[in-house]
């Protein structure tokens, strides 16, 4: 049987777009696809470079949803956050697998390449350090590889003033259990604290009468468990790549990243979990 070729038109499809707006202009697809520069021969460093400049798009929304939800979170009724925390820990998801498409790189590969790369490390990405200090993982030491723009440090100056999504969480918590939050440094990083555990004990063993501490608090940990996994794979990702070797930016490479993952963005929601 002999069948014609499809014909989008006769459907209605719109064909000409001399005087309307596409695709192409809509998401600015000129610029994006034109912004991959390999410096070397290497064919992998175009793999290599997509992985990342994607990596970032994902954050940039993660953190468009994080400012909404710490927002929303200060607002009457909390739960306008929870689709906004639910996005994030499907966006870390998603960065996930793109560690999945860049360890099909070999260490071969990578060392074709590698010396291209100088100094420059993922260690510095600016937006990755946004979403730890908006989490709570703030560390004033992190804005110094940031010194040489001054937009960028200013910006993550500023946030160590702000209360973290953490800290906003735990205003609501006080308010509904009438516990105390204990005085802390916005720009250090949350440590456990007994009285915060045991205002979060009280959500924990009355759901029904909490619920909305109860949903956030979990929506909490969704977000930290996806986040944890983001940086094993990370970790695996460079053990499998370069092995022990130090990091293009000076970092102690798979021995700087396995101390990462001893960090807790919401040390109390894990901890209280012994004690329920």
């Amino acid at each position: 049987m002999t069948h014609k070729p499809y014909n989008p038109e006769t459907e209605g499809a719109q064909m000409s777009f001399a005087q309307d707006m596409s695709y192409t202009d809509y998401l600015h697809l000129d610029p994006i696809l034109s912004a991959q520069h390999p410096l070397s021969a290497a064919e992998d460093e175009l793999l290599f470079i997509i992985q990342h400049q994607t990596s970032e798009l994902w954050m940039k929304l993660a953190l468009h949803e994080l400012g909404k939800a710490r927002t929303l979170l200060q607002s009457p009724d909390a739960r306008q956050a929870f689709k906004g925390l639910s996005r994030v820990a499907r966006i870390f998801e998603q960065l996930n697998g793109a560690w999945d498409v860049l360890r099909t790189m070999t260490p071969s590969d990578y060392t074709a390449f590698r010396d291209a790369l100088g100094q420059s490390s993922g260690f510095q990405s600016f937006q990755y350090r946004m979403i730890e200090f908006t989490l709570g993982n703030r560390n004033a030491a992190m804005i110094r590889p940031h010194a040489h723009r001054p937009d960028l440090a200013q910006q993550l100056e500023h946030e160590l003033t702000q209360p973290s999504l953490y800290d906003v969480a735990c205003q609501r918590l006080s308010a509904a259990t009438g516990v105390q939050i204990p005085a802390r440094n916005r720009a250090e990083p949350h440590a456990p604290d007994q009285q915060l555990q045991d205002a979060w004990r009280k959500v924990y063993e009355d759901p029904a009468r909490y619920w909305d501490l109860y949903e956030l608090a979990e929506k909490l940990v969704d977000l930290e468990d996806y986040f944890r996994r983001w940086r094993f794979n990370h970790l695996t990702t460079v053990e499998r790549v370069i092995g022990l070797k130090r990091g293009t930016g000076g970092t102690g490479g798979a021995p700087y990243l396995k101390r990462m993952l001893e960090t807790e963005l919401f040390p109390d929601l894990w901890h209280l979990r012994t004690a329920l």
